[in-house]
C-alpha cells in the first residue's frame, strides 16, 4: 500500500475538523484514554445517521469489546487516508476502519487484531450498464479507492482484462464517478456497497461472479507499544462472539 505521510500540523487539523465526528466512552482501564482513528463514509460499518450520530458495525463492536474489557477510548472520524496517518505518526492509537488484513500492510509495520469479519471485494456498475463480466471491462475506466483492498483487487486483474484504473480518495466520490458515467466500474468491498446501494438507492448494481475470494478485517496498531490495546481487543472480540453480541451487531447493520 502507498505510504501516506502527513505533517504533525496536518493531522492536528484533521483531528480538530474531526472533533463534531467522534465517539467516546467513560469506562477506564488504568486511567488511560485510547485515541481510535476510523473513516468516515463506509456504511454500514462506520458511518452517519439521519440523526447526525456516528454509527456501523465498526462503532457498535468497539463500543462492545471496551465495555466488556473495561477500557475507555476515543473514536475519531478522519476518513481513510487520515486515519492510516493519525496513527502512523502517533497522533492516533490505533485504527478500526474496515481495514482488511494483508501482508503488505504487516510488512509495513501495521500490526492487527485476529480478524472481525471477512469480506470480498466486487466490481460495482452502472445499474444500465452491459458490462456483466471481467472481459467486458477492456478499454473500460476502473474507479477505486485509494490504499484499499478493493484497489489491489482492481490492479491485479487490469493487464489481464486491459482497463485503466483511476484513483479516489474516498468512497462516495468513487460511486458518483460511475454513476455520473465518468468510470465504467468501481471496486469497493461488498457489504459497503450492497448496503450504499440500497440505504441510498445508488443507481448501480453489482454483477454476479465478479468478486474476490475475500479476506477478514482487523483492528490495527502501528507501534509496538500499543500492544496492550491489541490484546484487549482481541480478547473482547471472543468474549462478544461467545455471548452472542457479536453477531447481534451483525445483524443490528446487516440483516
Amino acid at each position: 500500500m502507498k505510504k501516506i505521510i502527513l505533517s504533525f500540523l496536518a493531522i492536528a487539523m484533521i483531528f480538530g475538523a474531526a472533533s463534531c465526528s467522534k465517539k467516546s466512552n467513560k469506562a477506564a482501564k488504568g486511567g488511560k484514554t485510547w485515541i481510535v482513528a476510523t473513516d468516515t463514509a463506509f456504511r454500514p460499518f462506520e458511518y452517519t445517521n439521519d440523526k447526525n450520530q456516528f454509527v456501523g458495525i465498526d462503532v457498535d463492536l468497539l463500543a462492545a469489546v471496551a465495555e466488556d474489557q473495561g477500557f475507555a477510548y476515543d473514536l475519531q472520524s478522519l476518513g481513510w487516508d487520515g486515519g492510516v496517518a493519525a496513527v502512523q505518526v502517533g497522533q492516533a492509537d490505533a485504527l478500526i476502519a474496515g481495514a482488511t488484513i494483508k501482508q503488505e500492510r504487516i510488512d509495513s509495520g501495521w500490526i492487527f487484531s485476529d480478524g472481525y469479519y471477512n469480506a470480498t471485494q466486487t466490481f460495482v456498475v452502472a445499474k444500465d450498464s452491459s458490462i456483466e463480466k471481467f472481459e467486458d471491462l477492456k478499454g473500460k475506466s476502473v474507479a477505486v479507492k485509494n490504499g484499499t483492498a478493493g484497489m489491489d483487487f482492481a490492479l491485479s486483474l487490469k493487464n489481464k482484462y486491459g482497463y485503466k484504473v483511476t484513483v479516489f480518495e474516498d468512497s462516495p466520490t468513487m460511486y458518483q464517478d460511475v454513476v455520473l458515467g465518468n468510470s465504467d466500474a468501481c471496486v469497493e468491498d461488498t457489504p459497503i456497497i450492497a448496503s450504499n446501494i440500497k440505504e441510498a438507492k445508488l443507481p448501480l448494481k453489482i454483477p454476479a461472479e465478479m468478486e474476490s475470494e475475500g479476506a477478514p478485517y482487523g483492528f490495527a496498531i502501528m507501534n509496538p507499544k500499543n500492544q496492550e490495546l491489541l490484546d484487549m481487543f482481541n480478547k473482547g472480540l471472543a468474549n462478544i462472539r461467545a455471548n452472542g453480541t457479536y453477531q447481534k451487531i451483525l445483524d443490528k447493520y446487516l440483516k
